[in-house]
């Protein structure tokens, strides 16, 4: 709702009625059955569709060429580097590194599919890749068929599954594609159609846990201080008068 000027405090709140708190309740309750099957935190969104024309890939990839390590991609990743290793010892290296990674507790990993659908899960840093692939057996429609993961630019895919999160770059989040690994030649259009993801998975879309009401405390009110009393000057440049009966 919009309000044409300055709106009063008591608007500056959503009110929330029976039906969002159930709402509320209800999508909470779904999210955490699902945390509890499959042991961490789950989302389900739809980015928006970049091309719907018939000529488009079948498994919405760029080319190969797409993915080219260019020069400037060198040069934008050397630029990013602001500490230069080589004055330092190891042991201090070591040290600086041990506390980067005591900071983040946690990554945010999304998982793209080639129907616009993203699947985002949360992990600790220092659990393995292989985490992420177990995770995704579980919950793809078609947990059967070959797949593999990868991320871009350049076009790189994820092969070392013992690697954690932190050492392969994937922290604090990361977004990584995924492709079905079939055969050269193979119809593919009956896998990569979708969908992608279990049913129960999908009816996460669009849930959205509604943060409870904060009261809004009422602004203070300034009072202007009180103008100053104007004092009248003293005379300036009389000296005071000797009186006639003191006798020094």
């Amino acid at each position: 709702m919009i309000v044409d000027g300055s709106p009063p405090l008591h608007l500056k709140r959503r009110r929330l009625t029976t039906v969002d708190i159930m709402e509320a309740e209800a999508a909470k309750a779904k999210f955490a059955a699902v945390k509890e099957k499959f042991g961490c935190d789950l989302r389900v969104f739809e980015t928006c569709r970049a091309s719907s024309s018939p000529t488009q890939v079948s498994n919405d990839e760029e080319m190969d060429d797409f993915y080219d390590f260019t020069t400037e991609d060198y040069y934008r990743l050397l630029s990013t580097k602001k500490e230069d290793k080589y004055l330092k010892t190891k042991k201090i290296r070591d040290a600086e590194e041990a506390a980067r990674r005591s900071r983040i507790t946690k990554t945010t990993i999304r998982v793209r599919f080639p129907d616009n659908h993203t699947l985002e899960a949360v992990f600790h840093p220092s659990e393995k890749i292989q985490n992420l692939f177990d995770l995704l057996s579980r919950v793809l429609a078609q947990p059967e068929v070959p797949f593999y993961l990868y991320t871009t630019p350049p076009k790189k895919q994820i092969k070392d599954l013992s690697l954690d999160f932190y050492s392969a770059g994937l922290v604090p989040g990361a977004i990584v594609y995924f492709s079905y690994d079939m055969p050269k030649g193979e119809d593919n259009a009956a896998h990569n159609s979708g969908p992608f993801l279990q049913e129960e998975v999908m009816s996460l879309k669009g849930l959205d846990v509604v943060p409870e009401p904060v009261e809004t405390a009422p602004e203070p009110v300034i009072t202007a201080p009180p103008p100053p009393v104007p004092q009248e000057p003293k005379a300036a440049g009389k000296k005071p008068v000797k009186p006639k009966w003191l006798k020094m």
